[in-house]
């Protein structure tokens, strides 16, 4: 089948940001190879995704149901792809770069004996849909971009987390339901229950974050941060030295082996910008550096900088925000 199949990654039918991006990337690749562009949903909590996915260019949506798919199961999910794939055959399966993402298309890839290629930032724009799929890829967190080829009858890749900005292309649209029958050995690993950490805006979706790193100097330090991050309506992040010593818990880490964030601005407080740090937060709209160290690495990456001790700038700029809203 010429065809693009994007597998949608939903949380009990909450759409994932990070799979409109790859919505998009597909309608582009369909549209380069004369196919269509079709979506496939897992379990029927995430059939009301449809409308949303046809706003985004996608003419089939296969639902994929099954009375265990009520919540996250990767192999079940996994051998559910399979199965929509080994009935469409499309010439390309794209997934989006989050943990979830990866896991369902190499899930369904091993099932079907297949390469997958994993955090792609390109694709190649002579691919006409057959022969081998040329991709550059992001490995080592970002620090490494690998040119490769996905050669295998349907190719399966995702796509890197904040590549492709969603845009919507409106088309008619119908929907396929795929009753699938999942063997026992995929039925042993699913979500039973769960524990809300957070709530409201999070790290990974905040339209501003404000970090601290070793420069901060203490747990009791992130104080003026945190009431900068407020007057912004942002959070709070910081860098992998903060945990290791103990100030922040891991779950507000930016970088490589954190939480990799996109928000319109990074306040980046005392932070030198390890290559790890930076893989985290470089996609960042607007990225403004508070250090001592104009040489430092996050600096000389910023947008914009202020060179100084933040102890004393970040209470200036939170005291001239109130002051401007006469607060």
């Amino acid at each position: 089948m010429s065809a693009v199949l994007v597998v949608v990654d939903h949380d009990r039918g909450t759409i994932a940001p990070a799979s409109l991006g790859a919505v998009t990337a597909g309608r582009a690749l369909a549209r380069q190879i004369g196919g269509e562009l079709h979506a496939v949903t897992i379990g029927a909590g995430a059939d009301a995704l449809a409308g949303v996915l046809a706003a985004h260019g996608a003419s089939t949506v296969h639902q994929v149901h099954h009375a265990a798919l009520v919540d996250y199961g990767p192999e079940a999910w996994g051998e559910a792809l399979a199965a929509v794939v080994r009935a469409l055959s499309p010439a390309v399966v794209l997934g989006c770069g989050t943990e979830r993402g990866h896991e369902v298309v190499a899930q369904a890839a091993a099932r079907l004996d297949a390469p997958a290629a994993m955090n792609c930032t390109e694709f190649d724009e002579s691919f006409d849909g057959s022969g081998p799929l040329k991709v550059v890829r992001a490995r080592w967190g970002g620090s490494l971009m690998e040119q490769a080829e996905v050669d295998a009858a349907v190719r399966f890749v995702t796509l890197a987390n904040h590549v492709v900005e969603p845009s919507e292309a409106p088309v008619a649209h119908a929907t396929t339901v795929h009753d699938v029958a999942l063997p026992d050995s995929v039925l042993h690993s699913f979500v039973r229950d769960r524990v809300e950490r957070t709530a409201g805006v999070t790290l990974a979706t905040a339209p501003v974050v404000v970090s601290g790193g070793r420069g901060v100097g203490s747990a009791e330090a992130f104080a003026p941060l945190e009431e900068l991050a407020s007057l912004l309506g942002g959070v709070v992040g910081c860098s992998r030295a903060v945990t290791n010593n103990g100030w922040r818990n891991h779950a507000d880490q930016v970088g490589q082996t954190g939480t990799r964030i996109a928000p319109d601005v990074y306040i980046a407080c005392g932070i030198s910008g390890a290559i790890q740090h930076w893989v985290g937060a470089m996609a960042s709209k607007n990225i403004i550096a508070i250090n001592t160290d104009k040489d430092a690495n996050i600096v000389t990456k910023a947008g914009y900088a202020v060179i100084g001790d933040l102890h004393k700038v970040v209470p200036a700029i939170s005291a001239e925000i109130r002051r401007r809203r006469g607060a």
